[in-house]
């Protein structure tokens, strides 16, 4: 006998498996090889902006704006563009 939660668990996980797949066959389609290594590289390092890259350029792929496949010099200039600029500290001694 099954509880309800662990029914609407495993639904949940399945959703999610399935949004994943969707994600990843959208960036195969809109990178060049190159470009989705990077992407994954960043992921391992900086989960937070990789996720914020993916929902952008999949954003813009839905739009239609994207046109053929990204290559790794523009999806550098969109990392640059959407990071922040670090703070530089200048600290005077008396």
């Amino acid at each position: 006998m099954s509880l309800p939660e662990s029914d609407e668990f495993s639904q949940d996980n399945n959703s999610n498996k399935e949004l994943a797949a969707q994600k990843e066959q959208i960036l195969k389609q809109i990178l060049m090889p190159d470009a989705r290594m990077r992407l994954n590289n960043i992921k391992m390092v900086k989960p937070e902006l990789s996720d914020l890259v993916e929902q952008y350029l999949i954003g813009m792929a839905t739009q239609g704006k994207i046109r053929g496949q990204l290559t790794d010099d523009q999806l550098k200039q969109i990392l640059l563009s959407i990071q922040q600029p670090k703070r530089d500290f200048k600290i005077n001694r008396i």
